[in-house]
C-alpha cells in the first residue's frame, strides 16, 4: 500500500473514531466498558492459547500445553478474566435495577428485559451445533471427534446460566457482603479437601464462587470500593492468599481447567481461584482512572465500543471458530500449532502464527451472526451507543443489556463514575 493509501485509511479510521466518540454520551464511566472489553477478549485468548485440537488418525480430542508444560500456568492468570466478568456484571445489574426501581418499573420487567436478548444469540449457536452435529454423525465421523467438538462450542453457555441466576437474584445481592459467598466457598473447600466430603459439593461454589465479584460489582455500585485502599486490599490480599493456597495447600497452579489433572480450580470454582478473583477485582478497580483518560482518545475508545457492540457474538461464537479453522486445516493435512500436540515451546510459536486466522474465521461469525445479538442488525449509530446498542446493562449492549425501556432509550445514563444518587438508591434495594 502506498503512502497515500496508508494516510487515506488513517483519515477514515480517525473519521470513524470521531463520529463514535461523538454519539457516546458525555456522562458514560467509559472505563467499565474497557474492563468488560478485556474480559471479553481475555477469555478469548485464553481459550485460544491453552485449547488444542489434536488429530489422531480420524478422530479429534482436546489437549491443553498445560498439561505438557506446567510452568505456562502464568498464561492462565493472565487471560482468565472471568471475575472481571462478574465484578462489571454486578456493577451494572445493581445500578440497572435501582434505577428501574426509582422509575416504578417492576422486578419482573426489569428482569424480563435483561435476559430475554439472550435467547436469540444463544438460540443461533444451539441450532447451528444442533444441525452440525447431526450432520457429522450422519457423514460417519466419530462420535468421540463429534462429541469434543460439541462440548467445546457449548461450554460458554455455562457462563450465561450461572450470569442470568445472579442477575435473577439481584435485589438480594444488592445487599450482600461478599464476604458470605467467599465464606461459603471456604466451608466447601474445606469439607471436600479437608474432610473427604463428597465431590458433588463443589457444585456448590459455582453459584457462591461467581457470587462473590458479583456482590463486589454491588459494592461499588453502594460508593463503598471507591478510594484506591480498596483495590489495593483485593490486590494484595487476593494474590497472597491464592499464593499460600498453591503453595501450601495443595490447589493446581493454573486458573483453567487442565485435561487429566486430579483437580481444576474452575470446574468447579475452588477457593483458589475464588481470590485469584478477588486480586483481579482489586486490579481493575485499580485501574479505573486510567482506563477513563486512556478511553479519552477517540481511536482506543472505538475500539473499546466495537468490542463492546459484538460481545455476545464473540463470546458465543469464539470457539466455533477456533473449530472452523481446525477442521478446514485438516484438508490440508497435520499441520503443526493446529491439529499437533502441545507439547513443547515450537507448539506455542506456531499456535500464535495462528491467532489471525482465529481472527479472521471470528470475524466472519460476526459478520453472519451479529443481528442475532439484538435489533441493531450490526449498526453502529449514535442510537445505539446511546441507547440499545452499547448499553452499560451487561455482557454486552444488546446481550444481557438494556432497562427495558425501549427503542432508543438512553440506557448508558445509568452508567456514570460518580452517580451518587443511583448509589444512595441502591443501598435502599
Amino acid at each position: 500500500m502506498t503512502d497515500i493509501g496508508v494516510h487515506a485509511v488513517r483519515q477514515r479510521v480517525r473519521r470513524g473514531a470521531g463520529r463514535i466518540g461523538a454519539a457516546t454520551p458525555p456522562g458514560r464511566d467509559r472505563a467499565v466498558d474497557a474492563l468488560r472489553a478485556a474480559a471479553v477478549l481475555g477469555v478469548v485468548l485464553g481459550h485460544w492459547l491453552v485449547t488444542a485440537l489434536v488429530s489422531d488418525g480420524r478422530t479429534l480430542r482436546t489437549a491443553s500445553p498445560l498439561h505438557h508444560m506446567p510452568w505456562l500456568a502464568p498464561v492462565s492468570w493472565t487471560f482468565q478474566t472471568l471475575a472481571v466478568f462478574f465484578l462489571v456484571g454486578g456493577h451494572i445489574a445493581t445500578r440497572g435495577h435501582a434505577s428501574a426501581r426509582a422509575r416504578g418499573v417492576p422486578y419482573r420487567q426489569w428482569l424480563t428485559a435483561r435476559l430475554s436478548r439472550l435467547f436469540k444469540p444463544v438460540a443461533a449457536v444451539l441450532t447451528l451445533w444442533t444441525v452440525a452435529a447431526v450432520a457429522l454423525l450422519l457423514s460417519g465421523t466419530e462420535y468421540g471427534t463429534v462429541r469434543t467438538l460439541v462440548k467445546l462450542a457449548l461450554s460458554p453457555l455455562w457462563f450465561l446460566l450461572v450470569f442470568a441466576g445472579l442477575t435473577a437474584a439481584t435485589p438480594l445481592l444488592a445487599r450482600l457482603n461478599p464476604l458470605w459467598p467467599l465464606a461459603v466457598v471456604l466451608h466447601v473447600d474445606l469439607l471436600r479437601f479437608g474432610l473427604g466430603g463428597p465431590a458433588w459439593l463443589g457444585w456448590v461454589n459455582v453459584a457462591a464462587g461467581w457470587a462473590v465479584p458479583y456482590t463486589l460489582g454491588a459494592a461499588w455500585t453502594r460508593g463503598e470500593l471507591e478510594r484506591r485502599r480498596a483495590g489495593w486490599i483485593l490486590l494484595v490480599g487476593g494474590a497472597a492468599a491464592t499464593a499460600g493456597l498453591v503453595a501450601w495447600a495443595g490447589y493446581p497452579a493454573s486458573m483453567v481447567g487442565v485435561p487429566g489433572q486430579g483437580v481444576s480450580n474452575l470446574y468447579p470454582p475452588t477457593l483458589a481461584v475464588v481470590t485469584f478473583g478477588l486480586a483481579q477485582c482489586g486490579g481493575a478497580l485499580l485501574l479505573r482512572e486510567r482506563l477513563r483518560h486512556a478511553m479519552r482518545r477517540p481511536v482506543a475508545w472505538a475500539a473499546v465500543a466495537l468490542v463492546n457492540l459484538t460481545a455476545m457474538t464473540v463470546f458465543l461464537w469464539h470457539q466455533t471458530a477456533l473449530m472452523a479453522s481446525t477442521a478446514t486445516g485438516l484438508l490440508a493435512g497435520r499441520l503443526p500449532g493446529l491439529h499437533t500436540p502441545p507439547d513443547g515451546l515450537a507448539w506455542v510459536g506456531d499456535r500464535l502464527l495462528w491467532l489471525p486466522v482465529f481472527v479472521l474465521v471470528l470475524a466472519v461469525c460476526c459478520a453472519a451472526f451479529r443481528s442475532f445479538e439484538g435489533s441493531g442488525g450490526g449498526r453502529l449509530s449514535g442510537g445505539e451507543l446511546s441507547g440499545e446498542g452499547l448499553s452499560g446493562e451487561g455482557l454486552s449492549g444488546e446481550g444481557l443489556g438494556g432497562e427495558g425501556r425501549g427503542r432508543g432509550s438512553r440506557v448508558v445514563r445509568a452508567h456514570r463514575p460518580s452517580d451518587r444518587g443511583a448509589a444512595k438508591a441502591a443501598r435502599h434495594v
